[in-house]
């Protein structure tokens, strides 16, 4: 099936199901926010090496954590009761994002989170859509994670972590925030040992786009997160 090129329309994207067998539905445009906002609600993402357009993606199947089956570790779960990081909502956007893309990751040369990536995440963060969950300790943020919010839904970017647990512990105490919001589910994207761990599981396309409507039928949390 041929991939789709994208126009000057932020919110012109064809339907998910055309993507094909690794996930790939479309080439090229920009990552404005309004841009970015039409591709989340849709279930797509961008994701691409420097030096390549911007690709965008909607896999099938799609790894999905729904908070109420959060997996906590008898380990980690020591971690959390001893408090050992200062969590934090939304004070430092910028410095997780760069951190994030600064982390080595196995299997692979350089980092997907382009200068470009970067100012668009920090763009749509400006706006009240974008956020980071933080590990702080002795006043240094050793780390976290960001991703998008709309409706019931979040959808998880990338995490890094320069101290033991940092960034399991920012995860799983904002899972746990997520449930009591009321979110439908985190959206990981594709499958890692990590977040399997946590729970997280395979959903076919097609559940995930009907799961993402009712999400989107919620009011979205827009702003800056500052409950902990």
């Amino acid at each position: 099936m041929p991939i789709y090129l994208l126009g000057e329309d932020p919110e012109l994207f064809p339907p998910p199901e055309r993507a094909d067998r690794t996930g790939l539905l479309a080439v090229g445009g920009d990552l404005s926010p309004e841009r970015l906002l039409a591709a989340y609600s849709r279930g797509i993402f961008p994701w691409y090496n420097p030096g390549q357009p911007v690709l965008w993606h909607s896999p099938d199947p799609r790894f999905v954590l729904e908070p109420a089956k959060l997996y906590v570790g008898r380990s980690l779960r020591k971690t959390l009761k001893a408090s050992v990081y200062d969590i934090r909502w939304d004070t430092a956007f910028a410095d997780v994002i760069t951190a994030c893309a600064s982390v080595p990751r196995p299997g692979q040369d350089g980092t997907w989170i382009t200068d470009e990536m970067r100012e668009a995440y920090i763009a749509l963060h400006a706006r009240g859509y974008a956020h980071s969950v933080e590990a702080w300790a002795d006043g240094q943020l050793v780390g976290g994670f960001y991703g998008v919010s709309l409706g019931a839904a979040f959808f998880g970017e990338s995490m890094f972590a320069h101290a033991p647990d940092a960034s399991k512990v920012a995860f799983a105490t904002a899972v746990a925030r997520f449930q009591d919001w009321g979110f439908h589910f985190i959206d990981c994207q594709v499958e890692t040992e990590h977040l399997a761990r946590f729970g997280a599981e395979h959903w076919p396309r097609k559940h995930f786009l009907q799961a993402l409507a009712l999400a989107l039928g919620e009011p979205t949390r827009q702003g800056r997160w500052t409950e902990g």
